[in-house]
């Protein structure tokens, strides 16, 4: 195993020498393949040499003839191996003296041995007794010398699987088929000038044992995992080593790893499932579709009719030959049964004893476990999943509960939610396949949102003498997939998270759109699924101009009849949605099931109606002031509605709702959202950016939440609720008093009371949608 001084220091020129030493040679085998064609084998051809004695020296003559020929192609192979092996070592070693540059730029020493120290002789005096003193110093001089060390320790570790890659390859070189005729050694005449090629059959070889069931060495494992290192990103070993195995094989194997990982051989699960990882990675880079580009070299976005149209032409050349054919295997093998000990062995007896497994369940296990995956290869593969779902509506039901809760979140026994948490981590990709604009788009959103069977999980009861099968049930972790990929279709972000106000494109609008109208079309929209609860939060947090807009009432282009659904459209500031203000209340009643992500998404709005108030020209008349107040205060007000529909509702332990609630309010975005002026000296300029959190006053009113939430269910205290108002009052005080004017100023008064009618005129509204009986 070469070393950090031996990388360094090798004359790595030697191996194209050597490389034209064996073409050489090559072209010498090819002299003497003409000279014994004509001088030796050539007489078995004359007619004067008849009989026996003609055949069989014909036939000794024929194997040496090739013999010779197959020594050229051995010589050729292991050539073309040297000139690979050069250029892959001269880039190891470029990254290797990158490494250590840089590490020296950053004011640290590396010895000949490849030892990283901090470098004290460019420090001061002074410095250096401050490093000596100082403890935080010192720990991030260590922290920084082991970084150092870390990364240069990794390029040495690059070049030694690639030097480990290339033995694999000379070793395999001179063997093959059909070598000579067991009198003497004979050449290799299908000897191949790939290092990958070479790796890729030894690594298919020890995954077809593992898929046997065979006992693999630890070796063999360890050979794996360098394979599947050394080999990352790379696109001919993967396909190699993918079509060698085939669809099916590939499935038991990956089956397998999963069974030793988490039963059979747990001490070393990290192995089986980094080489799982490695495979998962290895079919990303097989399958990857390329960037399509316009005639003008701009990127085709994936769903679009530019890129459709693109990709079905890439699908008729030679380079999509293993895409095209690889899916067709596992549409093949998606609905077949394989044994997997995490479904097998869920119970000991009785149902679900010994229940196998999918091979699309397999497969979405895999993928979710990898990275990188094409959109399109994704998105295939959902839409053949979905179409075997259809035919088969029951064939992913299993018996016991998959989810991380029960220990076996690992295992996607939904593969078409599996499939859509890996299409999450694309977003341009999960835009594409969900947007309704398209047909197939359309096709697949009302599907997963109102036509979908999501309970995929068998139940069984005790009964007095058996247990006897009950009706099927959602698993804790349905939906996860699909929250995702819409939160990623929706505001073109990785999921996961509260996202920041931006500007939006219309597929990313229709989405959104069409996911909250089909809802409410399916009742859904107040009780809604629990795994699309949260997405949905985070996603009204990044569309907070639109629906801030729809509850004030004000702009005619957010504004539809009760029921109606609209669509989306555009102006300088992006896309924008339009539904009804029932149906926005209604979702937003549903995100209030779980109070801290309504908490986040109350103080989006206010932290909005801020920005709004903020924005306000310093000579602005009072009839735009009072506008702009007016817009704020109905949007607080219908938040709060919902709010008020919870507390005073009896589904809830209320005092735990509102002060889950409040945490969500408190922790939203960044400091504490809230609006309680003091009575202290002027904080402004309001609308300075960089001075957004002198804006931002401390205001305790948790206490008042908790206490409305204590207060008994009446009609009364539903039209004396308070704590909200008292939100809006002191947003429009602390506004006014960034604009120089005390708190209690006639002119502050004046567009507190536009506040507080119009706060009330927001929540009734939202209470007339939610509570008929009011």
């Amino acid at each position: 195993m070469p070393t950090f001084h031996e990388i360094l220091t090798t004359d790595l020129s030697t191996l194209t020498t050597a490389a034209e030493r064996w073409d050489g040679m090559a072209k010498d085998f090819n002299k003497l393949e003409t000279a014994y064609r004509r001088d030796v084998h050539g007489i078995t051809l004359l007619p004067t040499f008849a009989g026996e004695s003609r055949q069989a020296a014909n036939a000794c003559f024929g194997v040496r003839l090739t013999e010779f020929q197959s020594a050229q192609t051995e010589a050729k192979a292991i050539a073309s191996l040297l000139r690979e092996t050069h250029t892959q070592f001269v880039d190891l070693r470029k990254k290797l003296e990158s490494a250590r540059d840089d590490a020296i730029a950053a004011g640290m020493k590396v010895s000949d041995q490849g030892v990283v120290s901090y470098d004290t002789g460019k420090l001061s005096q002074g410095e250096k007794q401050e490093l000596a003193h100082d403890p935080d110093s010192q720990e991030s001089v260590r922290k920084s010398v082991a970084s150092w060390q870390a990364r240069i320790d990794q390029c040495v570790k690059d070049v030694n699987d690639a030097d480990k890659g290339v033995e694999v390859a000379f070793t395999a070189v001179v063997k093959g088929p059909d070598m000579g005729d067991s009198t003497v050694p004979g050449f290799n005449g299908k000897a191949q000038g790939d290092i990958d090629k070479y790796e890729a059959q030894e690594a298919d070889d020890i995954a077809r044992r593992v898929a046997k069931g065979e006992k693999v060495s630890a070796a063999d494992l360890a050979e794996l995992r360098r394979t599947f290192r050394d080999n990352k990103g790379d696109k001919t070993f993967s396909q190699t080593f993918l079509d060698g195995l085939g669809p099916d094989a590939t499935l038991k194997f990956t089956n397998k790893l999963e069974d030793l990982a988490y039963f059979d051989d747990t001490k070393n699960r990290s192995t089986y499932l980094e080489i799982n990882g490695g495979l998962a990675d290895s079919l990303a880079v097989a399958t990857r579709v390329p960037d399509f580009k316009d005639s003008e070299g701009r990127h085709l976005r994936f769903g679009t009719a530019a890129y459709n149209e693109a990709f079905q032409a890439w699908t008729k050349t030679d380079d999509a030959r293993f895409y095209n054919k690889w899916r067709a295997a596992l549409r093949e093998h998606g609905d077949d049964k394989y044994a997997l000990e995490a479904a097998g062995k869920k119970t000991d007896v009785g149902y679900g004893a010994g229940q196998k497994i999918r091979g699309y369940q397999s497969l979405a296990t895999l993928m979710q476990q990898g990275h990188g995956y094409s959109p399109q290869f994704v998105a295939d593969v959902a839409d053949d999943m979905i179409a075997t779902e259809k035919k088969d509506p029951k064939i992913w039901d299993l018996y016991g509960k998959f989810s991380n809760k029960d220990g076996d979140g690992w295992f996607a026994n939904d593969p078409v939610d599996g499939a859509l948490e890996v299409m999450s981590r694309n977003p341009e990709g999960a835009t594409g396949y969900l947007d309704p604009g398209t047909a197939a788009g359309k096709e697949r959103l009302d599907y997963l949102l109102g036509h979908r069977d999501w309970n995929i999980i068998h139940t069984t009861h005790e009964g007095a003498k058996t247990d006897y099968v009950g009706p099927d049930v959602e698993d804790s972790d349905a939906r996860k997939g699909f929250g995702d990929a819409l939160e990623a279709a929706t505001t073109g972000q990785a999921p996961g998270g509260y996202h920041p106000v931006g500007q939006h494109t219309e597929p990313q609008a229709r989405i959104l759109q069409h996911t909250i109208d089909t809802l409410n079309s399916v009742n859904q929209a107040k009780k809604l699924p629990t795994n699309l609860t949260l997405p949905l939060a985070h996603i009204l947090t990044a569309y907070t101009p639109d629906t801030h807009e729809i509850n004030a009432q004000s702009d005619s282009r957010f504004e539809l009849p009760p029921g109606n659904t609209g669509s989306a459209w555009s102006d300088k500031n992006g896309a924008h949605i339009t539904v009804a203000r029932d149906s926005l209340t209604k979702l937003m009643r549903g995100i209030a099931n779980d109070p801290t992500a309504f908490g986040h998404v109350y103080a989006a709005e206010q932290h909005h109606a801020h920005d709004l108030l903020a924005a306000l020209p310093q000579d602005a008349d009072k009839t735009v002031i009072s506008n702009r107040i007016t817009d704020c205060s109905r949007a607080m007000g219908a938040y709060d509605g919902v709010r008020a529909d919870i507390i005073f509702g009896e589904r809830f332990n209320k005092t735990q709702w509102a002060a889950d609630f409040n945490h969500g309010l408190s922790s939203s975005l960044s400091t504490a959202l809230m609006f309680k002026p003091k009575k202290a000296e002027f904080l402004g300029p309001a609308g300075d950016v960089a001075s957004r959190a002198l804006d931002l006053y401390t205001y305790e009113s948790n206490k008042e939440h908790i206490a409305e939430a204590n207060l008994k269910a009446t009609q009364d205290n539903v039209k004396l609720y308070a704590a909200g108002q008292h939100d809006v009052e002191n947003m429009v005080r602390m506004w006014g008093q960034s604009r120089g004017n005390d708190i209690n100023s006639d002119w502050t008064k004046q567009y507190v009371h536009v506040g507080q009618q119009d706060y009330n005129y927001g929540r009734d509204r939202a209470l007339d949608v939610l509570r008929a009986d009011r």
